[in-house]
């Protein structure tokens, strides 16, 4: 068994990246969407009863009137006191305030899903890399468009950003 990774919920935020019905019905890899949402569901709801932020991203398109059906967040998935994330671009924090909100909650540690690996979720942690985040990057709450995808983010990628977890070594002790 591989050994938990302790984290401290007070300085610690889930980001989960893009789970919104029409991506998570994509042909993905190396798992489904359904499969990577059950997983984030379990993982923020054990962050939640620890008081760790919860950080949902979203992504909408700039310039239309509408956006297309599904670009809602996975129903269900949402609770109050979740911090919600609107993008208009790849990553999460260029003009959405995100950094702030972090950072008035004294979050240093960022642990991160979502979809797709290779694009949204891993825009986002570089740009937390470069803001001086400590990162963590659950890797079966993850999937992208291809395995080869997400296996260069997880295996080449992240490590060099972060420390690469599954779900099940995520734990919380106390600073």
């Amino acid at each position: 068994m591989t050994a938990p990774l302790v984290l401290d919920p007070a300085r610690t935020a889930l980001v989960l990246v893009d789970l919104m019905d029409r991506i998570l019905a994509l042909p993905l890899a190396p798992r489904k969407g359904a499969e990577v949402l059950a997983t984030a569901e379990e993982l923020a709801g054990r962050f939640r009863a620890a008081g760790a932020p919860v950080v949902l991203v979203r992504v909408e398109r700039p310039g239309v009137a509408e956006q297309p059906p599904g670009s809602s967040l996975a129903q269900g998935l949402p609770r109050d006191g979740d911090i919600e994330v609107v993008k208009q671009t790849l990553g999460g924090f260029h003009a959405t305030g995100l950094e702030e909100r972090l950072r008035r909650r004294g979050v240093a540690t960022l642990v991160f899903g979502g979809i797709a690996t290779n694009l949204g979720v891993e825009s986002t942690a570089r740009a937390a890399s470069d803001l001086g985040y400590d990162l963590v990057f659950v890797e079966d709450a993850m999937s992208a468009l291809t395995e080869p995808e997400h296996e260069a983010s997880v295996r080449l990628d992240f490590p060099r950003l972060g420390t690469v977890a599954s779900a099940g070594q995520v734990t919380f002790g106390t600073g």
